[in-house]
């Protein structure tokens, strides 16, 4: 697909973005075979880096989080690596895009021992306004956490957003550390798009 032949409208990027991660990055199954992140078993199971790490993907993802941060005033965009790297990377594509450019840092898993020993790497400082993203919510663990490491090292995490709400109780637990904390999509959304 040319970028002439990309949906424009929201609506239908969201639409083009469900049926991709449908395609690249949905699996179910009849029984609870799948182990998640938090420790659980489902049988439902979503890995969104072929999507986020798609061409087309990356362009649904970046526009549609730029919309979602059409009136808030922020310098940066990331989360814990790997999973919100290429969400962040899109984002800040797309904004550069739009001309309302935002820099995207990653938050590491270990913090470096060498060189500055930095937790957070990009072009943020003590201060700065901030979103942390990620790309799926289940418990909200690793979103808290680099809410976390985010404050520890002065940034002002103003707002969150996740690619895909599990619903399973994790946006209610990141509300409880930022409450300005919304999901791109749901997990009935794409069950939905899935069994048709």
């Amino acid at each position: 697909m040319n970028p002439t032949e990309l949906p424009k409208s929201p609506s239908d990027m969201k639409k083009a973005l469900i049926d991709l991660l449908c395609k690249k990055s949905v699996k179910v199954s009849e029984t609870d075979s799948f182990t998640l992140a938090s420790g659980k078993k489902s049988n439902f199971y979503i890995n969104c880096k072929p999507t986020a790490l798609d061409p087309q993907g990356m362009f649904f993802i970046g526009h549609l989080i730029m919309e979602e941060l059409e009136n808030s005033s922020v310098h940066a965009i990331g989360g814990l690596t790997f999973g919100a790297d290429p969400v962040a990377m899109a984002t800040a594509f797309a904004s550069g895009l739009k001309g309302k450019p935002l820099q995207a840092f990653s938050i590491r898993k270990e913090q470096k021992d060498h060189g500055l020993i930095r937790w957070v790497e990009g072009d943020v400082n003590p201060g700065d306004r901030v979103v942390i993203i990620d790309d799926v919510a289940t418990t909200g663990g690793s979103t808290i956490k680099a809410i976390n490491r985010a404050m520890e090292t002065g940034l002002d995490v103003c707002k969150v957003i996740v690619l895909v709400d599990r619903e399973e109780g994790g946006m209610d637990n990141i509300r409880q550390h930022i409450s300005d904390a919304s999901a791109i999509l749901t997990r009935s959304e794409l069950m939905e798009h899935f069994l048709k």
